[in-house]
Formats: structure tokens, C-alpha cells, sequence
């Protein structure tokens, strides 16, 4: 049976929470840093330990960057705007919080907020004096890769990621991908996090990764570029692209980051949790940033519950979501509303119709219904907008059940013929597509220059 994640962003996502989230699920701390000790990059360590958040219970991962490689994204008095007394107070409060904070390891306190770097945020700021950053592009973060210790798929995983980090700032700049030299992909610690992560859910070996929504801050938050507005550009840009469902909450504050936003791109594969499930494993991990949400990625190995009989005899079927558009037309002709149905079916529509009705005062209409899936809402009511007199349309959501198909050619007496092919109950049931047997009928009746009667019953052709 297929490994299912699900993962419950209600606090948001970013790089470290995704990775203690999965090593807490039991992803192999030992592949890990193997694979980290063979990158060709320096100054950093990581920590892996025990914290509380919320009075949660939750697993750290923390990239220790040497003084060279330090950026300040702990800063948040800088983060949010605020003056630089107060930033130093904040600090000192974080300083003395760790009472919660219990490493592994010895020796080390200093508990980094928020290592999950990006452009806007990993700059140094100038009353905190001045680090070296490392800007490194697309290809170089690619060799990166291709040097790591780790296995192929998880090579795939890392380099998916980076892509699409790369895209969201590309845009962002208005530059091509290959020519971005940003923090977000170039910043070690960004490099540790997103192939941690890959290597984390390689291990795990999960094929199917549930989301149904990320929940992010509201506000603003500063970079180097000035007050910018949450959720920033690349996050924005990465929702957008890959038609990401996202929550805003009333948290003021960055919930989640590029990183955090490119790994949900890269991994998603349903926004729909099973009806009935069984949780085989739980894994949280810990986010470094203090506000008003708990701040953890609750990580959730699940196992779809079994069904009954009765159900089972419906392995054979699927379920999905469609949106049945519907409009009461009474100004326009039938020539219309044909050409209307074409214009339709081109664009997807699942299926079309329109039938006579009778409105207020007794009017001839006619009621115009349109199935289609919900990412074609939008094409199909700009079509019946643009093309008729209504000035309304109706939506309605609706779940269906359809039987699972396939498209198959069959060899007849009269040519090749496509057929769709349905499977119930262990039963095979086969319909012939009408437009593939009318160009076999009329080629045959052109090279015979006779008329011929087709028929097809119990699964044969006959004519």
C-alpha cells in the first residue's frame, strides 16, 4: 500500500519545521548526515533536539552557521519594522526562553531563529554589522547536487525544489531562472534545509503527499528592498503558479516562507484527505519564529481505512469534484446558443445542454447548463458572458462517481475503430466512439459504393 503524508500547515511551512517534521516521522538521521558531510559547501552543522512549542512536544533541526556564513533572520524587530531598542529586547527575550530548548548535544545554547532564509530576509542588516552572504545560481546549486551522497530520487526531489524557488524569483526580478544569484537558493543554510528535506522523504518513501491548504500571516515584513506585504513575491508567486490553495489568517507575521511554499509545490499531490482514515505515525516539527500561532508542521503517516463489501464491489470507480454552471437565457436564438455549445466543448466542458423553459410572465427561454471541473469555471462563464444575453450564472459544486476507462483501438471487418472501455463489478463494458465508426462506415461505403448498416452488441461488431 502507497506511503501517505499528510501534512497540516495551519502554523504555516518552512524548510526546518519540513525537516524536523520528517526525521520525527523516523526518516533516517544516519542517510542524512551522510549525505550533508559529502556536500561541496562549508561553514555549517546542524543540531537535532527536543523543544516546546505551545507546550507541544515537537523535534529542531537547526543549520549552525559559523561566523562567516551568519545571516540575522532571528532579527524580528528588524523583520517586522521595528525600532532598534526593541529588537534588542526581543532579543534578549529569546535568549531567555531556552530553558525549553534541550539539545542532544552538548555545548551548544544559542538557539537560531528561523534559519528558513529567503532574498528578502537573509541580507545583512547594517546595525548588526556586516557577514558574507554567498550568492550562488541555479546551476552551481544543481553541481551542488549532482556532488551530494544521496540516492536518485531524492537527487530528483532537490533539484525540483530549487527549480521552482528559482522560477518564483525569477519572476519576482523579471530575470531568467538560469541568470537569478539570490539568497534564497545560494544561502547554506537554505541548501541544507531543502536537500534535508529531499533525502528525508526519500527515505520515508512517500508517493502520495496531502495538503489541503497552507495557512499564512497577514501584514508586512521588511527586507532589504524596503516594507514588503505577506505573503511575499516568491511565496505569491509559487501559490499562483502551481494553484496552491492558501489560507489568510489574522497572524501578523510570515508563516510561510519560499522554501516552505516550493516544497508543498513539489510534493503536492491531493488537497482531499480520504473520508476515513488511520494515523500509523505523527511527526512535528518545530519552527524558530515566536508568534501567536503554535508554530509547528504537524506531519501525519495515514493509511486509507478499509472498506466494506458492498463499497469494494466499486474498485472499479472513482471519485472526483466537477462545477454544473447553469443560465436562464431568454433573448437568444438557437443558432447561437449551437455555435455557444461548440465554443464549450473546446474548451473541456465535461458536457453541454440547453432545453426550453418558461420564466417570469410566462417567457420562452431557454436553460443553459454547462459540467465542467473547478479549474475551468472561469474560461466557461467568460465564454457564456461574451457569447449570449445572460447577465447571471449559477454554480454549484458537485461530487460524482464515474467508472474508470480507457481508450482502446479495435481490428473490424470494416476498418479500425475506437472503442472506450469501462470495467464494473469484473464485468468489461465496451462503447464505440460514433465519430471513429462513422469515418470507417463512410470509407467503406465510398470504397464499396454501397450503404452499410452497422451494428455493435454483446462487445462484436456487426454490419
Amino acid at each position: 500500500m502507497k506511503n501517505k503524508l499528510y501534512l497540516e500547515c495551519t502554523s504555516g511551512i518552512s524548510g526546518d519545521m519540513a525537516v524536523a517534521a520528517l526525521l520525527d516521522l523516523g526518516a533516517s538521521r544516519e542517510k542524512l548526515k551522510k549525505a550533508l558531510k559529502s556536500l561541496p559547501v562549508k561553514g555549517f552543522d546542524i543540531k537535532i533536539s527536543r523543544v516546546v512549542k505551545s507546550g507541544i512536544d515537537a523535534c529542531d533541526f537547526d543549520v549552525v552557521l559559523d561566523k562567516e556564513h551568519e545571516n540575522h533572520d532571528h532579527d524580528m524587530g528588524y523583520l517586522h519594522g521595528h525600532e532598534h531598542g526593541e529588537h534588542s529586547r526581543e532579543h534578549e527575550e529569546a535568549h531567555a526562553c531556552r530553558a525549553n530548548h534541550h539539545h542532544e548535544t552538548t555545548g551548544y545554547v544559542h538557539e537560531h531563529e528561523n534559519h528558513d532564509t529567503h532574498a528578502h530576509a537573509a541580507e545583512s542588516h547594517s546595525h548588526h554589522g556586516h557577514h558574507h552572504h554567498e550568492h550562488r545560481g541555479l546551476n552551481e546549486i544543481m553541481m551542488i547536487i549532482d556532488h551530494a551522497d544521496m540516492a536518485d530520487r531524492a537527487r530528483s526531489y532537490a533539484k525540483k525544489i530549487f527549480t521552482i524557488l528559482a522560477a518564483a524569483e525569477a519572476k519576482a526580478h523579471n530575470v531568467p531562472a538560469d541568470q537569478v544569484h539570490f539568497h534564497e537558493v545560494g544561502a547554506v543554510d537554505s541548501i541544507v534545509d531543502i536537500l534535508s528535506v529531499a533525502v528525508c522523504m526519500d527515505d520515508l518513501d512517500v508517493e502520495e503527499v496531502i495538503i489541503p491548504r497552507l495557512c499564512e500571516g497577514s501584514g508586512t515584513i521588511r527586507c532589504q528592498h524596503g516594507i514588503l506585504p505577506v505573503p511575499v513575491p516568491a511565496v505569491s508567486n509559487i501559490v499562483s503558479a502551481h494553484h496552491l490553495k492558501l489560507h489568510i489568517t489574522p497572524v501578523q507575521g510570515e508563516l510561510v516562507t519560499p522554501t516552505g511554499a516550493a516544497i508543498v509545490a513539489a510534493f503536492l499531490t491531493s488537497e482531499k484527505l480520504p473520508e476515513d482514515f488511520t494515523v500509523e505515525k505523527i511527526g512535528i516539527g518545530a519552527g524558530k519564529r515566536q508568534y501567536e500561532c503554535p508554530g509547528i508542521l504537524r506531519a501525519m503517516l495515514i493509511r486509507e481505512a478499509e472498506k466494506n463489501t458492498e463499497i469494494q464491489k466499486l474498485s472499479d470507480t472513482e471519485s472526483d469534484t466537477i462545477i454544473k454552471l447553469e443560465s436562464n437565457i431568454d433573448d437568444c436564438s438557437g443558432e447561437t446558443l449551437g455555435y455557444v455549445m461548440e465554443l464549450l466543448y473546446e474548451a473541456g466542458a465535461r458536457e453541454a445542454n440547453y432545453m426550453p423553459v418558461f420564466m417570469k410572465k410566462n417567457r420562452p427561454a431557454w436553460l443553459l447548463t454547462v459540467v465542467c471541473k473547478e479549474d475551468q469555471v472561469s474560461g466557461m462563464e467568460r465564454i457564456i458572458f461574451k457569447e449570449t444575453t445572460t447577465i447571471g450564472i449559477r454554480r454549484q459544486k458537485m461530487e460524482r462517481t464515474v467508472l474508470k476507462r480507457e481508450m482502446r483501438t479495435v481490428v473490424t471487418p470494416l476498418g479500425d475503430v475506437e472503442v472506450k472501455v469501462c470495467i464494473f463489478d469484473g464485468q468489461e463494458y465496451i462503447y464505440p466512439e460514433y465519430e471513429s465508426v462513422k469515418k470507417s462506415v463512410k470509407k467503406q461505403e465510398f470504397l464499396t459504393g454501397k450503404p452499410i448498416i452497422w451494428l455493435f452488441a454483446d462487445n462484436g461488431f456487426y454490419y
